[in-house]
């Protein structure tokens, strides 16, 4: 049985590293646990720091290289804090034939966020997408899992307006 060398300290790692301990207890000798640790463990955290890898791999008798190849492979992992809102521009083809550049530039500007930032309140994270499989409502972005489709620069200047007193409340 493996034991997290973690204790409950929140300053030196960033999060409270006593939940970390918990998680990795509950999958403590489970063969092929690392992708359920790292899932529970960014659901809990909100992300994947350093310090957590470095734990996941010692616990879970892990080379740090197989744990951080997992959390960089899979898209779903993010090794930085991501805002609250999550804004994601489809990039497809046909998304980009209708005006994703243009979308883009206009979230980008209103939201003050570069592509593939998260604000620095954490209020927001803005990404490029390869696609999100609603080509016929091209271009679209996806706000908290919604999709907007048929997208100009108005509108989505108007969707980051309205994302943006969302999140300061």
């Amino acid at each position: 049985m493996s034991h997290c060398a973690c204790t409950s300290d929140t300053t030196e790692t960033g999060f409270d590293s006593a939940v970390l301990g918990e998680i990795l207890a509950e999958y403590a000798g489970q063969p092929g646990s690392l992708v359920p640790v790292l899932q529970a463990a960014q659901h809990e955290i909100g992300y994947l720091p350093a310090p957590a890898l470095e734990a996941i791999a010692s616990a879970l008798q892990l080379p740090l290289a197989d744990v951080f190849g997992v959390a960089t492979f899979y898209a779903q992992f993010h090794l930085e804090p991501r805002g609250s809102h999550i804004v994601q521009i489809c990039h497809g083809t046909a998304c980009h034939v209708k005006g994703a550049t243009e979308v883009t530039d206009a979230m980008v500007s209103e939201l003050g966020v570069e592509i593939g930032q998260t604000a620095e309140d954490l209020s927001v994270t803005l990404e490029s997408v390869s696609c999100v499989g609603c080509c016929g409502l091209a271009p679209v972005a996806l706000i908290d899992d919604q999709a907007h489709g048929s997208l100009d620069a108005k509108t989505a200047r108007r969707l980051a307006r309205t994302l943006l007193r969302k999140a300061a409340k």
